[in-house]
């Protein structure tokens, strides 16, 4: 059964924040709120984590997963970025994108593009999100918390509890945060491609 921690959207309380990122660090699975809709996520080097998301949302081994980072000094540990794919991507941020790009050392295999070594990043714009990373002091990594079959992401966290209760351990809910998922650019290429259009606006990348 799901832990369902009800957090202020202006005002996180820290003893709740604190007891997330502790669940986090002993290897929760958690479903939480972002600035484009609610997300799926634990700690980076949680195997079993990324194995329970993949069968959560019946993934391939071709998925790009997110590392959902604080700031741009943390994103900038794990992938790697030129000069003018830096400056737009620091002009985005924080906000509604995920960014593909060439991963570093410091991401571990398995959440790597088989082929292309890329991973996704993302710098939220949302107050419990960055509340919970910076007392996580790492990324989360997540992916949207879209299930099979169906078009849109889930919304609610009270419908998140019911649902997936069996197969999460919490559920953040602070509110409504959309249903729109992120805008997806792909610099792995050395030019921004539109990869998915979604809540950020794509006319700086085109």
């Amino acid at each position: 059964m799901a832990k369902y921690f009800d957090v202020h959207p202006d005002n996180p309380q820290p003893r709740s924040i604190r007891q997330i990122a502790d669940s986090i660090r002993e290897g929760a699975l958690i479903a939480y709120p972002t600035d484009s809709c609610y997300a799926l996520g634990c700690r980076l080097g949680n195997r079993e984590g990324i194995e329970r998301i993949r069968a959560i949302r019946r993934l391939d081994d071709r998925h790009h997963f997110t590392l959902v980072c604080r700031n741009f000094a943390q994103l900038g540990q794990f992938v790697r970025i030129d000069n003018d794919v830096f400056r737009l991507i620091k002009a985005s941020t924080p906000g509604s994108y995920t960014f593909i790009l060439p991963a570093t050392r410091e991401v571990p295999r398995m959440l790597q593009h088989p082929r292309k070594k890329t991973v996704g990043v993302r710098i939220p714009d949302h107050v419990v999100t960055q509340a919970l990373l910076a007392e996580l002091g790492e990324p989360l990594l997540s992916s949207t918390l879209l299930l099979p079959g169906e078009e849109e992401p889930m919304t609610q966290g009270w419908e998140i509890k019911d649902r997936l209760d069996h197969v999460l351990d919490a559920v953040v809910d602070s509110g409504d945060c959309g249903t729109e998922p992120t805008t997806v650019v792909d610099f792995s290429g050395g030019q921004a491609e539109i990869v998915r259009r979604g809540a950020g606006d794509v006319s700086r990348f085109e």
